[in-house]
């Protein structure tokens, strides 16, 4: 059998009791979507992370639309994010008719450059940033908003994989004007369906949301808002979260600790390693840098351990995407050749732990031997 980067099986089974519990309030109540439950995890979501306010939305993806919108960005807009994130930022900029304006990342933390986003708002127009908290790394946020102020440019924070992580005792989601998060079912918050979440602390922007999500509506079939929808969190997703919430920083530490097993155990194969993993980083993926990745991914799977890559291909570089698009991001395209995903999960026991590391010895002997 091969050892998945992620089970969700063994992570959702201890919490079976719990999960039905949850799911039987739901359907003993009878009310199924915007009720009780979704209200209650948006208080205990938004507490967990110190923002005022937090709105429950159907998916990540929708949570970031509805965040520009809520901004006022609109068709023909340029919106800045990174371009080694899997398209979903680029996804939602194009859903309100804006067009992405790519910044290059930082060697080893792939994560947006400070110093190349100066560059990208001295010579574009941007109505707002998207900063993206790649892998469970949590950016600079001290750093980015003291690039953004001075422009004048709103942030939306997106914490789709960050869910937890912190710096200067601020949890990621805590900084932007507003914050997104995704809850699909491998994220380290994770429901057992789609759902998503935007937080933040501007009243008026609490406003405008909580219409977006449900059609633009200001009153009951009264719509003032373009660019609203059906995007709402329902009853069930929003229990299960809640039974799960209490665990999340518990299961962030155990990631940490695989991580730095990792570190320690694999250094010296002349492969890059992750990032030290401290409060600002929740693990959400362990990815590594490698070269001839398609060689060591053969290998290790040969030997019974799963590996995957996040992500192969830059969005300026996705055929459906071009538009004319050209520029280059050296950092971006040379690490999307390289990054590899390592299995790393709450449940994962430190005997896989020991399979995963062996596997990559025998990986990298076996490369040298065939040079």
């Amino acid at each position: 059998m091969t050892l998945a980067i992620n089970d969700l099986k063994r992570h959702n089974q201890p919490l079976e009791t719990a999960l039905q519990a949850a799911m039987a309030r739901v359907l003993d109540r009878g009310y199924y979507i915007l009720g009780p439950e979704c209200t209650a995890f948006e208080h205990e979501f938004s507490s967990f992370l110190g923002t005022s306010w937090a709105v429950g939305v159907g998916n990540g993806t929708d949570a970031l639309e509805l965040a520009l919108r809520a901004l006022g960005v609109q068709s023909g807009n340029y919106v800045a994010t990174v371009a080694n994130a899997g398209m979903y930022a680029g996804t939602a900029i194009r859903a309100v008719g804006a067009v992405p304006c790519y910044v290059d990342v930082l060697p080893g933390s792939l994560l947006i450059d400070p110093s190349a986003l100066s560059r990208v708002l001295d010579s574009s127009q941007v109505r707002a940033l998207v900063v993206t908290h790649l892998y469970g790394r949590m950016v600079d946020m001290a750093a980015i908003l003291e690039v953004t102020r001075a422009y004048g440019v709103p942030v939306i924070e997106d914490c789709a994989q960050a869910h937890g992580a912190s710096r200067l005792g601020r949890r990621a989601g805590s900084w932007g004007d507003l914050a997104t998060f995704s809850f699909y079912p491998t994220k380290n918050l994770g429901a057992l369906g789609d759902g998503g979440m935007v937080v933040g602390g501007d009243e008026s922007l609490h406003a405008r949301l909580l219409s977006l999500r449900q059609y633009g509506w200001v009153a009951k079939y009264k719509s003032d808002y373009r660019g609203g929808r059906n995007s709402r969190l329902d009853e069930i997703q929003a229990a299960v979260l809640r039974a799960k919430l209490p665990f999340l920083d518990g299961w962030n530490a155990r990631r940490r600790q695989i991580v730095r097993r990792y570190r320690a155990e694999l250094d010296g194969l002349g492969w890059g390693l992750p990032p030290y993993p401290d409060e600002a980083d929740v693990v959400h993926l362990c990815v590594l840098e490698v070269e001839r990745r398609a060689a060591v991914q053969a290998a290790l799977v040969d030997q019974g351990v799963g590996c995957d890559v996040h992500y192969p291909i830059p969005d300026h570089r996705q055929l459906a995407y071009t538009d004319g698009v050209n520029i280059t991001l050296p950092v971006t395209e040379a690490a999307c050749t390289r990054v590899l995903t390592l299995p790393c999960f709450p449940e994962m026991l430190d005997a896989e732990v020991d399979l995963v590391v062996q596997a990559c010895s025998r990986a990298v002997q076996s490369l040298r031997g065939k040079l």
